[in-house]
């Protein structure tokens, strides 16, 4: 049975995800505050936090960062907050998804079940990920397409081996940068586009897979 940690400081809130979570054989942990949920998870091994950015003492951002410092946790946002910067704060973050309030608890719990089943699966180290006729070799560091080897970059190989392990995920420029880079790098963000355009090229016929999502980044559509 998977675990879930809500953290939201309305009791009606947390009552119906922990009803719903119920239904889908979920535990369900509560918490009304950052840190309160920070002392859960030092006590508990939790699958995946939902988590409201509007919170007492410290707000969702800086939970989350917290969350992301000491575990490798699914996070869903759950928050009325709807406009665009918040989003891409969360997203820089780490964060799974974004789900806007008011919210259907049934869906929400459709993108919880998405994104333990995605950590569940990156979590087992695989030494070569598949994705219809893309076949990236962790450890020899190849890239085949369609059983043909292809020669790429080192950090071009680097952005599809993230983008492999994250499908379907919205991911900033920003955060390309630091995961592929570094926080050293002092480059201009236009070194992603440069990058992504080759990439692009070098998968052929599934360049397009690689979507740019515009006001956002890029992400990888399986």
């Amino acid at each position: 049975m998977s675990t879930l940690l809500v953290v939201d400081d309305e009791v009606m809130i947390r009552e119906v995800i922990k009803e719903y979570g119920n239904l889908y054989n979920y535990r369900v942990l509560q918490a009304q505050d950052g840190l309160e949920a920070l002392e859960i998870l030092q006590k508990n091994e939790v699958d995946c936090v939902i988590l409201d950015i509007m919170l007492p003492d410290m707000d969702g951002f800086m939970t989350c960062k917290k969350i992301k410092e000491t575990a490798d946790i699914p996070v869903i946002m759950l928050s009325a907050r709807v406009s665009e910067e918040d989003k891409l704060l969360g997203f820089d973050l780490g964060i799974d998804d974004y789900v806007e309030k008011p919210f259907s608890p049934k869906v929400l719990m459709a993108r919880v079940k998405v994104v333990i089943d995605r950590n569940l699966n990156n979590s087992a180290v695989a030494d070569t990920i598949r994705e219809e006729g893309i076949e990236i070799d962790n450890i020899g560091h190849s890239l085949k397409i369609d059983g043909q080897e292809v020669h790429v970059t080192n950090k071009e190989f680097e952005l599809l081996l993230y983008f492999l392990k994250n499908p379907n995920i919205a991911i900033s420029r920003d955060t390309l940068l630091e995961k592929i880079w570094g926080n050293d790098f002092y480059g201009f963000d236009r070194t992603i586009d440069t990058h992504i355009k080759m990439l692009r090229k070098n998968l052929g016929k599934y360049g397009d897979k690689i979507v740019t999502v515009r006001g956002v980044g890029y992400k990888f559509e399986k």
